[in-house]
């Protein structure tokens, strides 16, 4: 083999290779851990590693910014030099275990951020499907790297589709009508897969439109047709969940032979026992489920990823010497650094910054002076913190905001303190300094405890052990976590929220253990307050010039895989610790670091500044300093909208974002902080806008007309006349403005974007309603704007049949499936649904719908046209089965329809008599 193979080459090799291998041995290679090929030079090889942020779960590595961070920087160029690093970072892994650290990189996520509570919200980059796609196609470009045919890493992207919620995630499903699929959802991945920079695809473990989609062909065949080869993963032990959680389908063989069917290749399934898998698929082509040749599909797209990272011609794989300490360069940390100045964002500035180069900085709360990991982070070389950055330049003072008290055993009365082994004991004399215990309220019932004299936390663990050892909040559950019970007295008593188990002290040797089953049966402990953290910050800022109250979120507490957000806004005892700083000292900035954003109704007004950055890794201390200071221009854009109200940001579950007017694309209420907004130390007047021919382009016209030269993100959008159309970001471009200058800025814009779905055509087309462009700062659309001169759709006038599903108008259904891999219909989301058909060819006499009722339940369909209903109560036939009923049209001629849906009906198509 020689350096100058093409694709072509590894195809035919994978395919010589794949023809050798006896069907056994393809079968184990559907696995998530793939037995080892000697024959072929092969190794063992793992599907998978975690790379979202910078390498993670293998040691020591760069940690970047997390992926909301990366949006809010706006800068392609600097998503794919990220990507680059960490795909450098991988490789230099892979050269130190090559079995594993796998190429297969599971990133990036791709889920657009519809609803702020969701609590994986830290791992997408934004709201805005296209916006997620720009970034999701830089970050994955630096990934897969530049060579022609070999891939640096094989980017997957998480997870197809339609997954926001963590309650019941494994068993809920995710509604989409066909619009939604098209225009919302699928362009996250379809865009990226189109650009050639990913290789794999995650499915989601939720149901989409009742079917799971791990065993959806329809959406893998979405993707396949801009790339056939592309891989399909199951997420962690989502195989097991067809059949149990889901119950979707009766036995192992059925559920892997249709998944397998529908175009998945690998199973990640009970780790690396393939006994499941391989027992699985082999039952299934015993029984005739799936043939061989559908098996050997699967292993053909695998073998061929492997084939892409050099793994069958190392000779000529271009990466290859990468060494394994290719970690943690000076080029990396610098990038940590600019990546992080790069996505802080200033929400709101009332003169406070630049921070001034004199005087005393207090720096306060919960994120002032730590730096917080995520689950899916690496371990950082280093850290900087807010206050220890902050102290590189300024006289600073420092205060995590928590109450120190001293707890005291029912039992004995005497403290409670870490022991010399590192558990939690209430049985030694020490020193009061030695026992105090500083408690920090997440809100929503979950605190964290920290031994101050150790700096270590107290720590749950499920056989009811508490020890005293841990530097942070982690793990799958995080044991670090308790609850706080007052009672009437005053005194305390503690729970687990790990094991739900209270704490207690044992009765001999003073061992404080979570092993109370009630709170009954839990210690009361005696509460000796040392210092109340909200009067410590007031006490302390009243001595600074400037303060940075640093709040926000623990990306392992109420909010994160597996847990929704409790709200919206801010933590009740983190908006009083800065009620009190502000109070104390009126130049105060709000530095929110956080994963997602907030409400912050009652809490913004009045700031000095407000500011944000996402949990930033280990140069979050120095990145934003750059930025507050000025040394850094302010660039960062939010790229997710910041409601002012909870009210506004819609039901966590209804994924209908054009039924339910969610996201800012359909949305009627104005945000508090817009997809877009942020400031710079400048100030921007946006003056004109022209749209050029083809809307391939818009010229813009800014002024600065502040004082300080201003780094600008000019945007420009599509505002539509109907709202169940809404509004599109077209294109964004930078610019920067000296003072007093105008520029006129050319913005390349996407007229892609003006198109919407049209069901029956299975294509997008024109809208038939006009469109408006708005140059502005941000989605609040505050800007000057011209009509846009663009051929408008017509309406579609809808032949019989009747596809449900392809009804251009409906209200309060949700997608049921009519096959076992494709084909979808409609039942009323909550007893009450309705289709309508605006314009149809002439209704003649009679109408057959095609109906399931399910059994002991069924309901009433009621068909309208011309202003007279005829209804019909189908009868419930065998579960599952779809069936023809007649009915007369009510009105003949009529060239309008809408089918009401009221119980548990399910219709899929009005056809002729």
């Amino acid at each position: 083999m020689t350096p100058s193979l093409n694709r072509d080459h590894l195809v035919a090799l994978v395919d010589a290779h794949l023809a050798g291998l006896d069907d056994a041995t393809v079968v184990a290679l559907l696995h998530q851990v793939q037995p080892a090929l000697p024959e072929l030079g092969l190794r063992e090889f793992h599907t998978g590693a975690e790379a979202l942020h910078g390498v993670a779960w293998r040691g020591t590595a760069t940690v970047f910014p997390q992926p909301p961070g990366m949006a809010a920087a706006w800068d392609a160029d600097l998503l794919r030099e990220i990507g680059a690093a960490t795909a450098s970072e991988q490789r230099a892994k892979h050269a130190a275990d090559p079995v594993e650290n796998s190429l297969n990189v599971w990133a990036p996520v791709v889920n657009a951020q519809r609803h702020p509570l969701w609590g994986r919200n830290e791992e997408g980059y934004s709201e805005d499907p296209h916006v997620t796609a720009e970034c999701a196609i830089a970050y994955a470009s630096g990934l897969r790297g530049d060579h022609p045919v070999f891939w640096k890493t094989v980017p997957t992207l998480k997870h197809l589709l339609a997954y926001n919620n963590e309650l019941d995630r494994c068993t809920s499903s995710s509604n989409l009508p066909p619009r939604v699929l098209h225009e919302y959802d699928l362009p996250a991945f379809t865009e990226p897969v189109a650009a050639g920079v990913i290789g794999g695809v995650m499915a989601a473990y939720n149901l989409v439109n009742g079917r799971p989609a791990h065993t959806s062909q329809e959406l893998y065949g979405a993707l396949r047709e801009h790339a056939p080869d592309l891989v399909a993963v199951s997420d962690a032990y989502a195989p097991t969940n067809l059949t149990e959680a889901e119950r979707a389908f009766a036995t192992p063989a059925e559920s892997h032979a249709a998944a397998i069917l529908a175009g998945l290749d690998s199973f990640t399934d009970r780790d690396a026992d393939s006994s499941h898998t391989i027992g699985a698929i082999t039952a299934a082509l015993e029984q005739g489920l799936l043939s061989m040749a559908d098996v050997r599909m699967a292993a053909r797209r695998l073998l061929l990823m492997r084939a892409l990272t050099g793994e069958l011609t190392p000779g000529a794989d271009p990466y290859r010497d990468i060494p394994a300490d290719a970690i943690d360069t000076p080029g990396h940390r610098e990038l940590a650094r600019r990546s992080v100045s790069a996505q802080v964002v200033i929400l709101d500035n009332d003169g406070v910054l630049p921070l001034p180069t004199r005087g005393q900085l207090g720096v306060f709360g919960p994120q002032a002076d730590v730096v917080r990991h995520d689950w899916y982070s690496g371990t950082p070389p280093y850290m900087s913190t807010i206050a220890d950055a902050a102290a590189e330049t300024h006289e600073v003072l420092r205060h995590d905001g928590a109450d120190r008290v001293i707890l005291r055993s029912p039992h004995t009365g005497l403290p409670l303190t870490r022991a010399a082994d590192g558990v939690l004991v209430a049985d030694e004399l020490r020193p009061d300094a030695d026992n105090v215990l500083a408690f920090t309220d997440w809100g929503a019932g979950a605190w964290t405890i920290l031994h101050d004299a150790s700096g270590f936390l107290v720590r749950g663990s499920d056989n009811g052990m508490v020890h005293v050892d841990s530097t942070r909040p982690g793990g799958w559950v995080a044991h670090e976590v308790f609850g706080r019970h007052v009672h009437a007295d005053g005194t305390w008593s503690l729970q687990h929220l790990g094991s739900r188990r209270w704490l207690r002290t044992e009765s001999w040797g003073g061992l404080v253990s979570a092993t109370a089953d009630t709170l009954e049966g839990a210690d009361r402990f005696a509460v000796e307050v040392v210092s109340g953290g909200v009067d410590e910050v007031a006490r302390l800022a009243a001595g600074c010039d400037t303060v940075l109250v640093a709040v926000g979120n623990d990306p392992h507490i109420n909010g994160r895989e597996t847990a929704d957000r409790p709200y919206l806004h801010l933590p009740p005892a983190q908006q009083e610790l800065w009620a009190a700083a502000r109070g104390a000292q009126p130049a105060a900035v709000l530095t929110i670091v956080s994963s997602y954003p907030y409400s912050l109704e009652g809490v913004a007004d009045g700031a000095g500044a407000i500011v944000w950055t996402s949990h930033g890794g280990q140069e979050l201390g120095h990145g934003l300093l750059d930025v507050l200071d000025g040394r850094v221009e302010p660039t960062g854009r939010v790229a997710q909208t910041w409601w002012a109200d909870e009210a506004h940001i819609g039901d966590i579950f209804d994924y209908d974002i054009i039924g339910s007017a969610m996201t800012w694309w359909y949305s009627p209420h104005r945000p508090l902080y817009p997809l877009g907004h942020g400031l710079t130390y400048g100030e921007v007047r946006y003056d004109a806008v022209e749209v050029m021919a083809g809307a391939a382009a818009a010229a813009v016209t800014v002024t600065n007309v502040g004082g300080r030269v201003a780094h600008e993100l000019v945007q420009v959008y599509a505002v539509n006349e109907d709202p169940r159309i809404g509004r599109r970001l077209l294109g964004h471009a930078r610019v920067t403005v000296e003072p007093g200058a105008r520029e006129r800025v050319e913005v390349p814009l996407r007229p892609d974007r003006l198109l919407i779905w049209e069901p029956v055509a299975a294509a997008f087309a024109p809208a038939a309603t006009p469109w408006r462009v708005v140059a502005a700062p941000s989605a609040g659309l505050d800007g000057p704007s011209v009509a846009l001169e663009a051929p408008l759709g017509e309406e579609r006038v809808h032949q019989l049949p009747l596809q449900a599903w392809h009804a251009p108008l409906w209200r309060d259904v949700v997608g049921v499936p009519t096959g076992l891999l494709a084909g979808t219909a409609y039942r009323a989301r909550r007893g009450d649904g309705e289709l309508t058909w605006p314009h149809v060819e002439p209704l003649p006499g009679e109408l057959r719908l095609l109906v399931r009722a399910d059994k002991g339940a069924g309901g009433e369909i009621v068909v309208s046209a011309g202003g007279r209903s005829v209804t019909v109560s189908p009868e419930p036939a065998r579960e599952g089965e779809w069936h023809e009923v007649a009915v007369a049209s009510p009105a003949p001629g009529a060239t309008a329809l809408t089918v009401r849906l009221h119980g548990t009906t399910a219709v899929a198509e009005v056809r002729t008599g």
